[in-house]
C-alpha cells in the first residue's frame, strides 16, 4: 500500500508539473532579436598605438556589414521597402564600380 501512494504521489507531482507549465501564458509577441553573430579581433602589436587598432577595427566592423544590418533592422521594413533599396543599392554599387573602372583606365 506504501508503494501504491508513493507512486501516486509521484504521479499526481508530474501531472501537476506539466500541467502549470503547459497551460502558462505565452507573451502575445517577441521581439527580434538584434543580437549578430560578430566574431571580429584585432591583434595590437607591441608598441602599437591604440588610435590605429582601433582605426582597424572600426575598418573590420565596417567591411564585415554587421552595423548596416542593424541599422535596416532598426524598424520593420515590408518586403516592398526591401526591394526597393536593394535595387538601390545595386546601382550605387554598380555606378562606383564604374567609376572605379573609369579611374583605373586614366591611371594606365
Amino acid at each position: 500500500m506504501a508503494k501504491f501512494s508513493t507512486i501516486l504521489a509521484l504521479l499526481v507531482a508530474a501531472v501537476v508539473a506539466v500541467s502549470t507549465s503547459a497551460f502558462a501564458p505565452q507573451p502575445a509577441f517577441s521581439r527580434p532579436s538584434s543580437e549578430l553573430a560578430v566574431k571580429i579581433s584585432v591583434s595590437v602589436g607591441d608598441g602599437e598605438p591604440i588610435e590605429s587598432a582601433l582605426r582597424r577595427f572600426k575598418r573590420e566592423v565596417n567591411k564585415s556589414g554587421h552595423l548596416m544590418e542593424l541599422r535596416h533592422k532598426r524598424y520593420f521594413e515590408n518586403s516592398q521597402e526591401k526591394k526597393k533599396r536593394k535595387v538601390k543599392e545595386g546601382r550605387m554599387r554598380k555606378k562606383f564600380e564604374r567609376m572605379q573602372r573609369k579611374r583605373m583606365a586614366q591611371r594606365t
